[in-house]
């Protein structure tokens, strides 16, 4: 499963055909973030975003803070929270992906943005000492991991006392058919790797995290899903033809706290 998720994004960092659109999806960047914030991107960052949400909106980020992005890909979210953060502060990016954390190095190195890092490793296991982080971010990734328990952890861990949990993620609303939440395109694809909003919020919850709000959620419309679904050849399938796809998933953005003791 991991190795089919390194290679879906691998591939996206080769090609920069990322699924941004003036419609908003399950991924990419159209409606969620301002055109202000567009503007202010590095156009290779957009090119390769994959995103469901923008947890930046949400983050509370505050310029001197230590801002950690789970899965940061290209780097949209990092570059976004880098600005946000400010000279004084700082910005780790974290990507399995070796393609991805090229990419979003040599972006920073073209564009001058000194304030932010990216380094390879896994979420389930970050490459950053406990208690290091004001906030941590993730953009459409945690949903991608077999062990979410582990990455909420994880997030935890790097968390400093107080510090805050700011999330877009995919979220099921009801069971998927079995040979899409079997299949490891559609898992790539953020769709097959999604749980119910109690399993995610437990998780969080079995993590230690409180505070936990669900700041919004947006439900997808059969036309949405219908089309993101025909681009992998799911739609025509026997178990979804004549179904409410608005059904399936929802993106949502979800906050928590580590608690000060």
């Amino acid at each position: 499963m991991r190795g089919a998720v390194r290679e879906h994004y691998g591939n996206l960092a080769k090609t920069g055909s990322s699924c941004c659109s003036t419609k908003e999806s399950s991924c990419g960047c159209g409606g969620l973030y301002s055109q202000t914030e567009i503007l202010s991107l590095p156009q290779d960052a957009i090119a390769v975003s994959a995103g469901c949400g923008n947890p930046t909106a949400i983050a509370s980020l505050k310029p001197g803070m230590v801002v950690v992005d789970l899965g940061s890909g290209g780097g949209i979210d990092a570059f976004l929270s880098a600005r946000k953060v400010g000279p004084k502060g700082l910005v780790y990016g974290i990507d399995m992906t070796p393609e991805m954390i090229h990419r979003a190095r040599k972006t920073a190195r073209e564009t001058g943005i000194e304030n932010v890092e990216f380094r390879l490793g896994e979420i389930e296991h970050i490459p950053l000492d406990a208690g290091v982080a004001d906030v941590v971010i993730s953009n459409c990734v945690i949903n991608l991991s077999p062990d979410k328990q582990q990455v909420f952890k994880e997030a935890f861990r790097v968390l400093k006392p107080g510090g805050r949990l700011a999330v877009s993620d995919i979220v099921l609303i009801s069971e998927l058919p079995e040979d899409i939440r079997e299949n490891l395109t559609a898992w790539s694809s953020c769709v097959s790797g999604a749980v119910s909003e109690k399993e995610y919020v437990g998780a969080m919850k079995n993590a230690g995290f409180e505070q936990i709000k669900v700041e919004d959620r947006v439900v997808y419309t059969h036309e949405q899903l219908s089309d993101y679904l025909k681009s992998y050849e799911y739609a025509d399938r026997p178990e979804l033809r004549g179904r409410n796809l608005s059904e399936l998933i929802a993106s949502y953005r979800i906050t928590a706290v580590r608690p000060r003791k």
